[in-house]
């Protein structure tokens, strides 16, 4: 994984090791450093001096060792510097963009984010060779952006002179549309060429814009092929992506994916306790089990509904108890008993067919239940904000039998008038 991409060039007594990145380089020269000498000097039958670059045999000119490095250029040396410096200018990138208070120490773990969090660490320790690309996804507001920055200031901990970028989606499709406008193009595929990471927030914005996607594609796999990390977050599984090209849905799907999901309730009583510990306020846990009971989508509604007692606390010259949440929550607690959920989708379609509890969750086959529970699921897909995988398990059913479901629902509605007629009905049944 890291010697087998390495090039070389021997000149005289010299063997220069070309890597992809300079964190590449760091990494071999520390580990296999006397193995390769030795292998050169074996092969060759005479002692060599090493030496490392950046970049391939056509690119590279000047050879220069590690240690030297910050008073030389490396292959990247010079105009590609420049070419960087003037890139970062033009921009909408600063730095890293990193948000340094997003870190996994203060990153509250749960069952619902556990298997993501154990898979960010691991990346962050292992940059490029650790489950790459990795594609996080999850509804809004559960952690995912601060798990990609919290991977972020760690490489940069752990590789201070890694050239890392952080990037919301919409800020990657500007500077395309600018590429192409100020005729910079190469410049730009140039810059994202030279990077050690890159991590780009919310994907799924790419969907439609078939020229983002086109230099995407092609940044996205000359950083793969190259041993630089990629990391990725959407709100929904790759394959759900719309308007989104097959190849690159292919391409996200080719390393590692893992889904954040709404946190239970221990978890957000635990969310609550430490923001509030974060923000030096003493919250009670009764309080905090009232709000976590109320407030269900997602961690930042949690820090807003916090926000909330609080400042009725603060007006009021209260503590933060379970009356003060009570009223600074009620309208939430009114919305809250009206909200769409699983369970009462389930239960809404198994009393207008006239259904068991259990009949949507079984086993049976039988068309007069298969057909409620393929549009149980369909309504579920369409008026909630549920994952595949988080639908098919309140079926339990896996996301594909979801996806089948609401695809035939879908075809059926353009034909089936009855099938209209019911869906309307328990739709309005739902939402009024």
């Amino acid at each position: 994984m890291w010697v087998a991409p390495l090039k070389f060039l021997i000149k005289e007594d010299k063997v220069i090791i070309l890597a992809a990145s300079d964190m590449i380089i760091r990494w071999v020269k520390k580990n296999y450093e006397d193995i390769i000498r030795e292998a050169f000097s074996d092969k060759l039958d005479s002692d060599i001096t090493l030496q490392y670059g950046v970049g391939t045999e056509d690119e590279y000119s000047a050879p220069i060792s590690v240690e030297k490095k910050s008073k030389k250029n490396t292959a990247r040396g010079g105009k590609s510097r420049d070419i960087i410096k003037d890139f970062i200018k033009e921009s909408a990138i600063e730095t890293s963009n990193l948000n340094h208070d997003f870190t996994f120490s203060n990153f509250v773990e749960g069952k619902s984010n556990q298997f993501a969090l154990a898979a960010c660490a691991q990346v962050a320790q292992h940059p490029g060779t650790s489950h790459n690309p990795l594609f996080i996804y999850g509804n809004t507001g559960l952690g995912k952006t601060h798990l990609m920055h919290a991977v972020g200031n760690s490489i940069r901990e752990k590789y201070p002179d890694a050239r890392l970028i952080y990037q919301h989606c919409d800020s990657f499709i500007e500077d395309i549309v600018r590429s192409f406008r100020n005729n910079t193009h190469s410049d730009l595929r140039h810059f994202y060429k030279t990077l050690d990471a890159l991590l780009i927030d919310d994907i799924q914005l790419l969907a439609g814009k078939d020229t983002t996607q086109e230099v995407f594609f092609h940044t996205f796999n000359t950083l793969l092929d190259g041993g630089h990390q990629v990391i990725l977050t959407c709100d929904r599984y790759p394959k759900e992506l719309e308007m989104m090209e097959d190849r690159l849905k292919s391409r996200f799907a080719s390393g590692l994916i893992v889904n954040i999901e709404p946190p239970e309730l221990e978890h957000r009583m635990a969310i609550l306790l430490q923001k509030a510990e974060n923000w030096g306020l003493n919250l009670p846990q009764e309080t905090a089990f009232f709000i976590a009971q109320t407030v269900k989508a997602s961690v930042r509604e949690l820090e807003g509904a916090l926000k909330q007692v609080n400042a009725m606390a603060n007006f009021k010259g209260l503590p933060l108890s379970v009356a003060v949440a009570q009223s600074a929550l009620g309208s939430l607690v009114e919305i809250q008993s009206r909200q769409i959920t699983l369970p009462n989708i389930q239960k809404v379609v198994t009393t207008y067919y006239s259904l068991k509890a259990n009949d949507l969750t079984g086993k049976s086959r039988a068309a007069n239940i298969a057909k409620p529970r393929q549009l149980a699921m369909f309504i579920s897909r369409t008026l909630t904000k549920h994952s595949l995988p988080e639908i098919g398990r309140a079926f339990e059913r896996d996301h594909s039998t979801v996806m089948h479901a609401c695809r035939k629902i879908e075809d059926d509605l353009k034909t089936d008038y009855v099938l209209q007629r019911d869906y309307e009905t328990i739709k309005a049944t739902l939402t009024h």
